[in-house]
């Protein structure tokens, strides 16, 4: 889809272009020594894989995003994944993307110091630099999306993550990309319920794509869940974890909000999101 692939363009160029400001601060060099110097981070795919009692909950901070401009102002950081870990998160995820989403490199590092759980970075991440300034500030993770790299480079940012004790979930929306994904060695799958065209959002869409996946493979499902209603179809699909922002960032109680989605609460106290 023609409006897909521009704001793709467009978002991919403006994370490059942010990424080479910050090279010229902080040059690869450094980064390096901080890497080496920094304890391995914890490891996100058992984090995140289900062993059969239920799915895992993929927590994210999101300021903003294209779809629905800003969602919560003046947020901090690390109280925010300090209520998602003890609700009974498994992971977090972080938008560190400006253009469209309000985040910053600095969002990842607050979230990385306040819990123990593992960090995911989610940008529009097609360099190597990107990967490594995201171990630099304390990563598990990183978010690559399948629609905006060959299988050849995917390869690579998945190796060079590995070499740093790292995962890459990359992101699919389709059958076409799910085998881009596997040609690139990923194993961890991100189905994305979004459509990056139209903005709208279907479960259906991991229903469609689930099937092309083959087992072993750890799969997340993104968008679209406000509520235990959601959680519990995906989880019946079979997916080992699901990975929520909007619901979480609207919630009065993050914690609350997320035992509810575990199925630990029938609702959560003063909750905006109903699921």
């Amino acid at each position: 889809m023609e409006v897909e692939k521009m704001f793709l363009d467009d978002a991919v160029e403006a994370a490059r272009e942010e990424a080479r400001e910050r090279m010229e601060r902080f040059p690869v060099e450094l980064m390096e020594r901080i890497v080496m110097d920094t304890p391995a981070p914890p490891d996100f795919k058992t984090a995140v894989a289900s062993r059969g009692d239920g799915v895992r909950i993929i927590a994210e901070v999101k300021r903003s995003s294209p779809s629905v401009g800003v969602i919560r102002e003046g947020i901090s950081v690390a109280e925010t994944v300090s209520l998602y870990g003890a609700g009974g998160a498994s992971a977090v995820s972080v938008l560190t993307c400006g253009f469209k989403f309000n985040g910053s490199m600095g969002d990842l590092a607050d979230a990385a110091l306040a819990v123990t759980i593992p960090v995911m970075r989610k940008d529009f991440i097609t360099e190597p630099y990107q990967v490594l300034e995201s171990r630099a500030r304390g990563a598990a993770a990183v978010l690559i999306i399948a629609a905006a790299l060959g299988a050849k480079r995917i390869r690579e940012l998945v190796r060079y993550a590995a070499g740093m004790g790292m995962e890459c979930l990359v992101e699919v929306h389709s059958a076409d990309e799910v085998e881009k994904a596997l040609e690139g060695g990923a194993e961890i799958i991100g189905i994305n319920n979004r459509d990056l065209g139209t903005l709208e959002v279907d479960l259906a869409t991991t229903e469609k794509v689930l099937p092309y996946i083959p087992a072993g493979t750890v799969v997340v499902s993104e968008s679209g869940v406000t509520g235990r209603k959601q959680v519990k179809r995906l989880e019946e699909m079979g997916v080992d974890a699901v990975l929520v922002g909007e619901a979480l960032m609207r919630a009065e109680d993050p914690e609350a909000k997320i035992r509810e989605l575990l199925g630990e609460v029938d609702k959560p106290c003063g909750s905006r999101s109903v699921g």
